[in-house]
């Protein structure tokens, strides 16, 4: 099996591309080294040279959800400010959990702060300040403000993907754009009084 494992080329990249596929295909609960086996026809232990076991291969998942997603709102948000990073933001967001939801958990996946995650982790919450840049909020309300926007964004796409809004008017979409309107009011005249 030793032999099969080297002729279907397996590599830390490629385990951890193929673990974030099933992550979508089946959940990311459900990604582990032993379904990554069955997949490439390959005893489990063949796979321990390139990750080490299944916590292993989760927080490389959540590695890549991070740089992905960080890369898709930094592309979303670049020359933009205000309410128009804000929204570019929210969709590239929204986009990508829709798109990839086993990702999408795999992204709020608990990183060691010395895995190789943890730097994506801090680039996603360093665009999101960017993106309150354009409202002025001093410390400690930027950080409320980020808090508040992870919040909304990650609670809104899952309640969505588990079909939440799929039974009432108006859709979803619609509540969407409102929610991201009133985000931009709130943000604009954030409270700073104690």
């Amino acid at each position: 099996m030793a032999a099969r494992a080297e002729r279907v080329g397996l590599t830390t990249e490629r385990l951890v591309r193929a673990g974030a596929e099933l992550a979508d295909e089946i959940g990311f609960e459900r990604a582990t080294p032993a379904e990554l086996a069955r997949r490439f026809g390959v005893r489990t232990a063949s796979l321990y040279s390139h990750v080490r076991n299944a916590h292993d291969l989760k927080t490389g998942i959540a590695a890549l959800a991070l740089e992905e997603l960080a890369d898709r709102a930094a592309d979303a948000v670049a020359g933009r400010a205000g309410k128009d990073a804000l929204v570019a933001f929210a969709h590239a967001y929204r986009d990508y959990a829709l798109a990839h939801p086993g990702r999408f958990v795999a992204a709020r996946f608990p990183l060691d702060p010395n895995s190789a995650g943890a730097d994506a982790a801090v680039r996603h919450a360093r665009l999101t300040r960017s993106v309150l840049r354009g409202y002025g909020l001093a410390e400690p309300y930027e950080t409320h403000a980020v808090r508040l926007l992870g919040s909304v964004f990650s609670g809104y796409v899952t309640l969505e993907s588990a079909g939440g809004f799929d039974h009432s008017a108006p859709g979803s979409q619609e509540s969407w754009t409102r929610i991201l309107d009133a985000l931009d009011v709130l943000l604009r005249t954030w409270p700073t009084t104690p």
